[in-house]
């Protein structure tokens, strides 16, 4: 609940335009009059159990409410009982009403609607808090469980956090690390398997812009630049292709899109390119009514369309993307081709009916939509079947609340390959999975019993990884059951799940083996096994909401791997150097130990998290690991700043990769150029393949504005392309 305070006539005035607004919105929802008339009571309804309420924002309340139904009805597309569970979204959590109240005025469907959405936020008791739960894990959890009743209640609550996210300057610097984090690891990832991208693409910019806020500007800067410079390029681009598709008497509309900041973002630290190397920064977007009501004439349309636009540029082979013929697991279905413009740089054009597009912009909301109508197919049923497998997992008994976020995770973020069964029935399955994995899909009972398979025809191992095209056959025998090594090498959440459920009933036998294990490694480093080790591990294994036995047990079954034990315990015993910073709350100056994951630099944009032993680690905000952690314990953020006075003189090791062209005398350039800045290499490695120059260098600098600088100096290199900061 929020502040009290009168409202102003400003204020209400706010409030009537937002309203006017959404009921604008509502009205191409609902069917009829009565619809509306319901939503405008639901208005009225909050509007006065939130009265004289504000937000931190010092906004009036009632306007969070507004904009989700907003999001909800614009951005998702969904209907009149939606938007109303949207309104009252708040009204059970934040005053005296109750769910009974609310189904005697609006009905039963939208009281459990808000119901669902009340239980999502609930908070956790105190005994699973004096635990050390992972709130935001259970929070998870409740949000898939009501999967199981209605979709509609995730959907809203993707429009919930997508306000928040918005309204997220507004808050401390935790809970914004905290919601931030949350929503790339979970919401982020919901979004894009729902098919909602509009409100994924908005997200995923506002998480730039706070955590990395210069990255975000300079490129955002450069995005505006590039499009004045290259408009005109882009209209005599399309101008042609105008003229065809009017020629082919399609009723079509043809859209321009540019890349969000993020993707570029995302594209030049993965690839390890520059904003000039990206080639597909332009995407536009042809639209047309398909005639007939079937996907066999959909699909030759768009083929159609396909072989217009290719007679008149040439189109890039390997960028070519067919999700008409193979739909997305989401349903999302499309023709992507990239063309060299006459003006001689690379545009990406995505074919689309108006189906599609409707299904690409509002998702899971449009499925349901078009399925209703008959227009049913297999990318429905994908989605279907995910909901089920999602469903299947929450129903055992034996997966906690964090074991569920990473499951649904690393299902959410994976990308998919197309395979065939000895029939030749096509299944789609995750990018990187193997044989196993595939024996699962199929079964469990196949996969319990697989003893081999037949790739192409030819025998291969379970653990041979999966490519598009393959066709597989499982061979199985009755005496056979799974092993533990199969967790080494499985890749999907239901193979590993199924798996850890068969040994779950050994687990005795496994804690004991898992305790022997670890000792037997620690002495082999020199070490024995005492709380400290175990705290250390257990933070570093991220096991918080448990006993040592659960470690124990993950060592025993191979779900943890011993190898890189001892650069585990590395921080833990003096090796990595500790620095100081001020606690932002008490305004202390304490002493907090740096991760080694991610390595902070003096001057970098940093988080801390306290460990089940009290220890403050600090990882830079951009951090993999930190948001995970902040996604599942966000109650253990610290928000702290460095001690510039303090850590003034200190050196820190950082990591820069190099990529260019290579000619005689690069190293010795590079070696050159950091001895006169005065940097200290630590190691180098570089080298070449079929004139491409690749690797990284190990070197300490003083601060991030040293590295900066380090890597600015190098760009100036002849034949160097890019280099920027890797984890070590």
């Amino acid at each position: 609940m929020g502040k009290i305070s009168e409202f102003t006539q400003a204020d209400y005035e706010v409030i009537a335009r937002d309203y006017a607004d959404l009921k604008e919105a509502a009205r191409k929802r609902c069917n009829n009059q009565e619809e509306l008339d319901m939503v405008q009571k639901a208005f009225e309804f909050a509007n006065e159990a939130h009265k004289g309420v504000r937000r931190r924002s010092g906004e009036p309340y009632i306007l969070h409410p507004i904009a989700v139904a907003k999001i909800v009805v614009s951005n998702i597309g969904l209907g009149y009982k939606s938007i109303i569970a949207a309104l009252l979204h708040d009204v059970v959590e934040d005053t005296d009403y109750t769910v009974e109240d609310l189904a005697s005025l609006f009905g039963d469907k939208v009281a459990t609607l808000v119901e669902g959405l009340t239980k999502i936020k609930t908070v956790l008791d105190n005994e699973d808090k004096a635990e050390q739960k992972s709130m935001q894990a259970e929070n998870f959890k409740r949000i898939l469980l009501t999967l199981n009743d209605d979709v509609r209640v995730v959907l809203i609550k993707l429009a919930d956090r997508l306000h928040n996210c918005r309204t997220i300057e507004f808050m401390p610097d935790h809970k914004r690390d905290k919601i931030l984090s949350e929503t790339m690891f979970v919401f982020i990832p919901l979004a894009h398997r729902l098919g909602l991208y509009s409100v994924k693409s908005e997200m995923e910019d506002i998480w730039l812009r706070y955590k990395e806020p210069e990255a975000f500007n300079q490129i955002s800067e450069l995005i505006n630049r590039n499009v004045i410079d290259k408009d005109i390029a882009i209209n005599e681009f399309i101008r042609p292709i105008d003229e065809a598709m009017k020629a082919a008497g399609f009723k079509y509309e043809i859209r321009k899109r540019v890349k969000t900041p993020y993707s570029i973002w995302k594209k030049m630290k993965t690839k390890g390119v520059t904003f000039d190397q990206i080639f597909d920064l332009y995407a536009v977007r042809i639209i047309f009514d398909a005639e007939g009501n079937t996907k066999e004439s959909e699909r030759e349309q768009c083929y159609h369309v396909f072989s217009l636009i290719t007679s008149i540029y040439k189109y890039k082979p390997d960028r070519m993307r067919d999700w008409v013929n193979a739909p997305k697991s989401n349903g999302y279905e499309a023709l992507h081709c990239t063309l060299m413009s006459n003006a001689g740089f690379w545009v990406e054009v995505q074919i689309r009916t108006e189906r599609m597009h409707e299904i690409a912009e509002k998702g899971i909301a449009a499925h349901w939509a078009y399925k209703k109508d008959g227009f049913g197919g297999e990318n429905v049923s994908e989605m279907d079947k995910w909901i089920t497998k999602v469903k299947d997992i929450l129903v055992s008994p034996d997966v906690n609340a964090l074991e569920l976020l990473d499951l649904i995770h690393h299902d959410l973020v994976q990308s998919e390959i197309m395979v065939f069964t000895p029939k030749g029935e096509q299944k789609s399955i995750e990018k990187g999975a193997t044989a196993l994995d595939f024996a699962y899909a199929i079964h469990s009972h196949i996969g319990n019993k697989a003893i081999a398979a037949k790739i192409n025809l030819r025998l291969m191992p379970l653990s041979h990884v999966l490519r598009t095209g393959d066709q597989v056959e499982i061979i199985t025998a009755e005496n056979e059951k799974p092993k533990q090594e199969w967790l080494h090498f499985v890749q999907t959440s239901r193979a590993r799940r199924i798996i850890l459920d068969q040994i779950r009933s050994e687990r005795h036998t496994y804690i004991k083996a898992g305790r022997e294990m670890l000792i037997q490694r620690l002495s082999e480093i020199g070490k024995t096994l005492n709380d400290k080790v175990i705290n250390s591990l257990m933070e570093e294994y991220e096991i918080f909401d448990s006993k040592p036995e659960e470690m124990y047990f993950k060592i025993g079954c191979g779900m943890i791997i011993l190898d890189e034990l001892e650069n585990k315990l590395k921080k833990y015993y003096g090796i990595n150097r500790e620095s100081y910073f001020v606690d932002s709350k008490s305004n202390e100056k304490q002493k907090y130990i740096l991760a080694s994951c991610c390595t902070p630099i003096l001057g970098e944009s940093v988080v801390g998290f306290r460990g089940p032993d009290g220890t403050i680690t600090v990882h830079t905000r951009t951090c993999s690991n930190a948001n995970n952690l902040a996604a599942k314990f966000g109650d253990q953020i610290v928000t702290v700043k460095w001690d510039n006075v303090s850590n003034s003189g200190s050196t820190y090791l950082a990591r820069v990769s190099i990529k260019g062209t290579d000619r005689i005398g690069m190293i010795n350039d590079i070696t050159t150029l950091t001895a006169a800045l005065n940097v200290n290499i630590r190691r180098v490695n570089l080298g070449t393949e079929e004139g491409i120059f690749d690797g990284f260098i190990d070197l300490y600098v003083h601060d991030i504005k040293d590295l900066e600088n380090l890597i600015g100096r190098l760009m100036e290199i002849e034949g160097i392309e890019t280099v920027a900061k890797t984890e070590l």
